[in-house]
């Protein structure tokens, strides 16, 4: 961020030294520009921020491209559902986790663990349990629930 400050000071003494012709694309541009030069640079109020909304964008399309089959939910509870997977798999993206190994591993262990506060909180995304186990490869073969073990509380 202390890197894009200049950046704009700069873009926006250039803005300021142009003289467009008046209804011109250009013209549009840098009115634009000058009306929006707050709201522009909110961003940098937090440095958790970024300039762009591609991220949130992107996130937001896989649930876009399931939209027709929501078509198919005859219910709210099936609503409901598709939009908890959506959240799951998403976090699990935003955490960097392989994500059929995350919902493996919450399927797999979540039932038990379900009513134990530290059992939930050991299944969330960024518990160092979650990211051990599926951050690499897992072999499914191996990890039953039969043979699965204890999560560490």
């Amino acid at each position: 961020m202390e890197l894009e400050v200049p950046i704009w000071s700069m873009f926006w003494e250039w803005i300021e030294s142009l003289n467009p012709l008046g209804k011109s694309a250009l013209d549009k541009a840098v009115g634009y520009a000058k009306n929006h030069r707050e709201l522009l640079g909110n961003y940098l109020l937090d440095g958790r921020c970024e300039i762009s909304n591609n991220r949130a964008e992107r996130c937001a399309k896989s649930y876009g491209t399931g939209r027709k089959n929501f078509l198919f939910h005859d219910s709210v509870k099936g609503a409901e559902s598709s939009a908890v997977i959506y959240s799951l798999v998403e976090t699990a993206k935003a955490n960097k986790l392989n994500v059929f190994q995350y919902l493996y591993t919450l399927l797999l262990y979540m039932p038990d663990y379900k009513d134990q506060p530290a059992g939930v909180e050991a299944m969330m995304p960024w518990s160092d349990f979650i990211k051990e186990r599926c951050s690499g490869v897992m072999n499914t073969k191996i990890e039953t629930p039969e043979n699965r073990g204890q999560i560490p509380l």
